[in-house]
C-alpha cells in the first residue's frame, strides 16, 4: 500500500460561534487555532452555526425572516398576476371598443 495516502485522522473540538457550544469530534481537518477542553488541548474549528444554534433543531423561528420566503413567494406572484388581468382586462376593452367602431362603419 502507498503510504502518506490518506489524512489522519485526530479528535478536533468544533465551536458553535452564535451560542458558544462545543463538540468534540473526530476528523481530518488540521486547523491551527488551539483550546483546552476538559484539561486537553485540541485543535479548533469555528462554526457559524450548528444544532445548537440552527432554529430547525431549535423549535423556533428566530433566525426566520419576520415574512417567510413562501410568503414573500406569494405576495411577488399575486402583484404579477393582478396586473396581468389588469393588461388583459385593459386589452380586452380595447378589443371591444375597435369592433363597435367596425360595425359603425
Amino acid at each position: 500500500m502507498k503510504e502518506n495516502l490518506h489524512p489522519s485522522f485526530q479528535e478536533v473540538l468544533f465551536v458553535d460561534s452564535a451560542t458558544g457550544t462545543k463538540y468534540l469530534i473526530g476528523s481530518t481537518l488540521r486547523p491551527s487555532e488551539k483550546e483546552k477542553f476538559e484539561g486537553k488541548d485540541y485543535p479548533v474549528v469555528r462554526v457559524p452555526i450548528s444544532s445548537s444554534s440552527h432554529p430547525f433543531f431549535r423549535g423556533s423561528d428566530d433566525l426566520i425572516d419576520a415574512e417567510g420566503h413562501i410568503d414573500k413567494f406569494q405576495k411577488k406572484y399575486k402583484r404579477k398576476s393582478e396586473e396581468l388581468q389588469r393588461a388583459q382586462a385593459k386589452q380586452a376593452e380595447l378589443t371591444v371598443k375597435k369592433t363597435k367602431r367596425q360595425k359603425r362603419s
